[in-house]
């Protein structure tokens, strides 16, 4: 309590002094005036938002004590022989029981393999990875101490430029299957969690917790992972999914196309995203018709929505109509009012294979960052902040809430 009450005096420093509440050079998928206005309610004591803040403080605190993340620790190798090259198994893959070596494995939707999730391959390091530098770089905005920003710096240094620990730019070897495939383009989801370390280092920009050289360098990285999304066979087949792995492709290569100052291709993506992703996996209910197909549609549902979340956000900053783009009632805000009729409303009615993720519970967890999202993007449609609000007094603590505050 006591330090939540010095935070508090400290945040309303922040807001008043012009050398902590310096603009970082460029944000992409945060909005300045959104977590500006966080800050606000912070100092203001609001209490929907002062448990994510307590939460947010106790995570980045956690990371401090974390030593850098490389892919170079797992304990297999991917095809290539080279640590350095991300590697992960399919999550929903098993061994085949009829088979005395389970050669080739066989695959169980919805049933996650934990040995997918070892320090064997890399899936987990690299979001554990993206979640400590982005917790780091939000306890710098939120309190301006410097410390956070310089360990998100640490972190960022060791996972993209060091020599002896950085990342290969390319998935070539993501969500292999054992038995049938050395990788797969569906494994490119993974690196979604990246367009969250690109606005965290924005983000801590004006600390110089990076030096303007490493900055650039780790541009440097995104552009050349960008160049192998747009040029693979890997990223040729995720760009052609029909379902969230062609959004999240899509929401990765206009985040990273933006932070490389490749305005051409974000413009082209978000052009896609309009005919082709809106169009063809938003139905005129709102439905998310091959994500209510899987074992796990609540989930899924909401997870593809927070793809066209990042794209609508992105449209705002190259002039493009994402939002309010609808073709025959399909669009983001018809997705977003499927979902806001079973937050604190409806009885979802598909089936899960985890009957807990289509409760009212797992719902409403599942739905947060897209009420949020929908609330900010159509201001006109009260319900969104409506349920908004509801989620935030019912399940406090998210992080969500200090990036997309209500207004």
């Amino acid at each position: 309590m006591l330090r939540s009450l010095w935070h508090a005096t400290v945040l309303a420093a922040v807001l008043c002094g012009p050398a902590l509440a310096a603009s970082p050079s460029q944000f992409y998928t945060y909005d300045p005036a959104d977590l500006a206005l966080a800050k606000q309610k912070l100092a203001a004591r609001d209490p929907l938002y002062q448990p994510s803040y307590d939460s947010l403080l106790k995570e980045a605190d956690a990371a401090l004590t974390h030593r850098r993340y490389s892919v170079v620790d797992k304990t297999l190798s991917p095809a290539s022989g080279n640590k350095h090259d991300f590697f992960s198994f399919g999550p929903y893959w098993w061994p085949d029981p009829a088979k005395k070596d389970g050669l080739p494995y066989i695959r169980k939707d919805g049933l996650h393999n934990p040995a997918a999730s070892t320090e064997g391959t890399d899936s987990q390091r690299i979001g554990r990875f993206a979640h400590d530098v982005k917790v780091l770089a939000l306890a710098w905005y939120f309190t301006g101490e410097r410390k956070y920003a310089v360990k998100a710096g640490e972190l960022a240094r060791a996972w993209f430029l060091a020599s002896e620990t950085r990342m290969n730019p390319n998935l070539d070897y993501g969500q292999a299957i054992p038995g049938r495939v050395d990788g797969r383009g569906i494994g490119i989801i993974t690196s979604r969690v990246l367009i969250d370390v690109m606005d965290s280092l924005a983000l801590i920009q004006p600390t110089d917790a990076l030096s303007d050289a490493e900055n650039e360098a780790v541009r440097g990285w995104y552009r050349t992972y960008l160049d192998w999304l747009l040029n693979s066979r890997h990223g040729f087949e995720e760009g052609n999914a029909h379902n969230n792995h062609g959004t999240f492709y899509s929401a990765q290569v206009v985040a990273f196309a933006l932070y490389t100052n490749r305005q051409d291709v974000a413009t082209r993506e978000l052009d896609i995203t309009k005919i082709r992703r809106i169009a063809g996996q938003i139905d005129r209910e709102g439905k998310l018709i091959a994500e209510l197909e899987r074992t796990r549609p609540a989930g899924y549902t909401n997870f593809a929505l927070e793809a066209f979340g990042y794209l609508g956000r992105y449209g705002e900053l190259t002039g493009q109509k994402v939002w309010e783009h609808g073709e025959d009632a399909h669009s983001i805000a018809q997705g977003y009012r499927f979902v806001a009729r079973y937050v604190n409303g409806e009885k979802w009615p598909y089936q899960e294979i985890d009957p807990k993720e289509g409760s009212p519970d797992g719902f409403n967890k599942h739905a947060m960052q897209n009420m949020l999202a929908a609330a900010r993007a159509y201001k006109g449609e009260r319900v969104f902040a409506e349920k908004a609000r509801w989620l935030l007094e019912h399940y406090p603590g998210q992080l969500d809430a200090l990036i997309l505050p209500l207004k």
